[in-house]
């Protein structure tokens, strides 16, 4: 009995051993805070300036294209330039929209966009495709979700980016079928207008780069 007793001791301390000499064994946890901790420090993160970002759109009608914008109110995006992933928001004060016509802005906001009721667009990145720069000038595709008049569409933004130390600056563009997204067309008896908005966002800010 005892020398099976030892032949299982000795078992046992061959099998510990092991598991704390595998490679496999060093990998933290699921859930590891510090884990966690060093996956976020590879993230590039940037905040928007709102009083350097402004967004621009452009409607054809039938007698003239209609020119406007909206202004950033706040913004911020953090994404792996390893797997492209990405998160955080840029929010958009619709009210604040205008075309510089306060008849045609006030039916805008009162039925098209309906501003009082949802007086914010936000767009949330989800993944990043293509290659971003550590400094000078890139082109990606920002995928994303916009979330505007009570309703989330996925849209996918070309977005060009300067990137220098600790600021950056870029350009992103994307359409908005706002007809297909069940917003009201502004089109009368004499007047038709596009059922797309073309859509340019200039934004500046600051940038903490991936260590």
């Amino acid at each position: 009995m005892r020398v099976r007793s030892a032949k299982r001791e000795g078992f046992l301390a061959i099998v510990l051993s092991a598991a704390l000499v595998l490679p496999g064994a060093a990998a933290p946890p699921p859930g590891n805070p510090q884990a966690a901790a060093r996956a976020a420090a590879s993230f590039i993160s940037l905040t928007i300036d709102p009083a350097q970002s402004e967004v621009h759109w452009t409607v054809p009608s039938t007698l003239h294209t209609v020119h406007g914008t909206f202004t950033v109110t706040r913004g911020t995006m953090s994404f792996d330039p390893d797997t492209g992933k990405a998160s955080g928001e840029i929010v958009v004060n619709a009210k604040s929209g205008q075309s510089g016509n306060g008849s045609r802005d006030a039916r805008m906001h009162r039925e098209i966009l309906q501003t009082a009721k949802f007086p914010e667009a936000v767009f949330r990145p989800t993944q990043v495709e293509g290659r971003v720069s550590p400094s000078g000038g890139c082109d990606v595709k920002v995928h994303g979700t916009f979330s505007v008049r009570g309703g989330d569409h996925q849209i996918t933004a070309q977005v060009h980016a300067e990137l220098a130390g600790t600021t950056w600056k870029g350009t992103g563009k994307f359409d908005v079928p706002y007809v297909d997204w069940g917003i009201k067309d502004p089109s009368t008896l004499l007047l038709r207008v596009n059922h797309v908005v073309s859509v340019e966002i200039e934004m500046s800010g600051s940038l903490q780069p991936a260590p």
